[in-house]
């Protein structure tokens, strides 16, 4: 396998189960980052036997550890890899074939496919799902942001092929990771000075429900997607219900 100048970065915590996956599916890249907050399985373990370079890290906010973990690259060219996530064999080669004509003041969008519930997932606003994942770390930056993490760039162009992502190991790790997701959602509501609302609370979730398995075709991936519309309306649910928990704690921590 030929090897290019990019730095494929990732950061863990507790992914024994996806974290060689994710390295081997970039066979190409000369240099491999793990910057991994902690983790008490064989993470670690997994990523140095696959060649990468690990750092611990005490975890920062999703911004400000994929920036600390960018900074750590030797290479410009960065391909920022989510540890449950892999290139295809396509995907790969497609960016192995256009190397040479990337453009180094844009960041590359890939357009995801997530499986779950025992299938690829292909809408309810699922797929194509684009994420940036590849740029170059002297032209651009990572945003601040604690959840919703952006790389910030001149210009946005597209790769044809899918990013492979396992979103979710069960139900039970959906339920898991929107709980946490909608806390770090209503923080970020209340640092940017918003305020409860009954309307949001009780028809936002509908709405969701709505536009996510009747219009996105979420209907057309079968229990699955009946399963992930609910789970986005709930998602939503209980990030404005903890806005609304976190402002009636403050009111009555000022008496």
């Amino acid at each position: 396998m030929t090897k290019l100048p990019i730095s494929l970065v990732i950061i863990t915590l507790n992914e024994e189960n996806h974290i060689e996956h994710c390295i081997r599916s970039a066979p190409f890249a000369d240099d491999v980052v793990v910057v991994d907050s902690f983790s008490t399985d064989r993470t670690v373990e997994i990523a140095e036997k696959c060649g990468a370079r690990v750092f611990k890290e005490a975890w920062r906010g999703f911004g400000p550890q994929k920036a600390f973990a960018t900074s750590q690259a030797k290479n410009p060219w960065v391909l920022s890899l989510d540890a449950d996530e892999a290139l295809s064999p396509d995907l790969a080669a497609e960016i192995m074939q256009k190397f040479t004509d990337l453009d180094s003041e844009a960041g590359y969008l890939f357009p995801r496919k997530s499986f779950h519930l025992g299938r690829w997932i292909s809408h309810g606003g699922w797929y194509p799902d684009y994420q940036l994942r590849l740029f170059n770390k002297d032209k651009s930056q990572w945003n601040s942001a604690a959840l919703h993490e952006k790389v910030e760039v001149k210009r946005t162009l597209k790769m044809k092929k899918d990013l492979l992502h396992w979103v979710f190991d069960d139900l039970s790790d959906q339920v898991r990771t929107n709980d946490r997701y909608s806390t770090l959602g209503a923080q970020q509501m209340v640092a940017k000075g918003k305020r409860f609302s009954y309307f949001k609370l009780i028809f936002k979730p509908w709405g969701k429900f709505v536009e996510t398995y009747f219009f996105k075709g979420g209907f057309r991936d079968g229990l699955p997607g009946f399963i992930i519309s609910v789970g986005a309306a709930y998602s939503l649910f209980l990030k404005f219900a903890k806005v609304w928990e976190m402002e009636r704690v403050r009111k009555k921590s000022q008496g």
